[in-house]
């Protein structure tokens, strides 16, 4: 009889948190390394809001909350889907946890059964497929490219759905390609999902804020209310707020899996941290400004960062509608060699190669399941980024 459970063996390590923390120990032996593999805002958190959370300590709220948060936070969470999301609901529709994937893990924890299939569009977030498969069920895969934009098309959701397919998945603007979709777009998604009314729909909004070029956000709930009574819509503050280490997400959706989802988290981790809700509502209630300045500083990062990958010998770049992600083809580098001497069989090859040659952290695109790519967050400074380039280029132009 072995010590680990079964379930625990159908689940892969992260892919990038396994990449940050060679770069992290990279760092911490003497190399020069510029990491450019993890999803994190590098603003500090905005001053009235680590003001509130300051606050909160010092008038004692530091005691156990309501499993599911606190009601001062699901007030401002409601108020924010009806100002924001166009989503008619009050603070009894709404849940907050430990951060954005707490929500994915409890909601699909709380409602998947062995033989239940989630439909997962790729490239996808690197935790998405292991939390289905950690809660019994299987992912089953809806492919997209770069020939349409990274997005899930009907006709492939079409596909992908069975008799026994429970949830899909759908990540706008995405992690890792940075694609947004339009309302438009949502629109023919959603008219396929109306037609199969045993599909739940898990939207993982978390990136709303960042979309570009001066797009406007949608929500699948919002644009086709007939999907609401079986969607749950995830937020948080981690990328809107610069909040990653305070681990406050929360979401929205049929009250009948937020109970069971409630019922999950009193048995594991119990209430968010009571100081980071204090500072989240203050967040979510409190001035909203920076976001537009923040929002402009990505798009130029963005801009700058896409136009030099497409000057680089053997990648291909496209322009990403939101979040701070680009997702450039490194496909025309495979089956050469770096100038270091490795093979570059694959595009892992290629990250590798990136690392231990010319000191850029990335992420392989394989590990968001799809192969000939990779991830470049530009959540980092002008300089960093402009140095990154550097050598990115030097690595490329070092391919034979």
């Amino acid at each position: 009889m072995g010590l680990l459970s079964d379930a625990l063996g159908r689940v892969q390590p992260s892919a990038t948190v396994g990449i940050s923390q060679l770069a992290r120990q990279m760092a911490q032996a003497g190399r020069d390394v510029i990491a450019l593999s993890a999803g994190e805002p590098d603003f500090d958190t905005p001053e009235h809001v680590r003001k509130a959370g300051i606050a909160a300590i010092e008038a004692g709220k530091t005691r156990y909350t309501n499993v599911d948060g606190i009601a001062e936070l699901k007030q401002a969470v409601a108020e924010k889907f009806r100002r924001d999301n166009k989503l008619d609901v009050t603070p009894d529709d709404c849940f907050v946890s430990s951060g954005g994937k707490q929500i994915i893990y409890n909601a699909l924890l709380a409602t998947l059964n062995p033989g239940d299939e989630v439909v997962v569009p790729v490239p996808y977030w690197v935790s998405y497929p292991e939390i289905v498969r950690l809660a019994g069920a299987e992912p089953v895969f809806a492919h997209a490219s770069q020939e349409t934009g990274f997005k899930l098309t009907p006709k492939v959701l079409e596909q992908a759905i069975s008799p026994r397919t429970k949830w899909l998945l759908l990540n706008t603007p995405s992690n890792p390609s940075g694609a947004a979709y339009t309302a438009d777009e949502l629109k023919a998604l959603a008219d396929v999902l109306v037609r199969h009314d045993h599909v739940h729909i898990l939207t993982d909004d978390i990136y709303e804020v960042l979309v570009y070029d001066g797009r406007t956000f949608a929500t699948i709930a919002e644009v086709e209310p007939r999907l609401a009574g079986r969607t749950l819509t995830m937020n948080g503050v981690s990328k809107s707020h610069a909040m990653t280490g305070w681990r406050i997400g929360y979401c929205t959706g049929p009250r009948e899996i937020l109970k069971a989802m409630t019922k999950l988290q009193g048995q594991s981790t119990t209430n968010p941290c009571s100081i980071s809700q204090w500072a989240a509502v203050e967040a979510l209630n409190g001035p909203q400004a920076f976001l537009a300045e923040w929002r402009a500083v990505f798009q130029q990062r963005r801009d700058m960062v896409v136009e030099r990958l497409n000057g680089c010998e053997g990648l291909e770049c496209l322009t990403p509608e939101g979040a701070f992600y680009v997702f450039p083809s490194c496909k025309a580098l495979l089956g050469k060699t770096s100038a270091g001497g490795r093979a570059l069989e694959t595009d892992e090859d290629v990250v590798m190669a990136l690392l231990e040659e010319n000191g850029v952290a990335l992420v392989h695109g394989s590990a968001f399941g799809l192969a000939g790519h990779f991830r470049i967050s530009y959540a980092a400074s002008d300089a960093e980024l402009t140095e990154a380039m550097n050598r990115i280029e030097a690595f490329c132009a070092g391919v034979e």
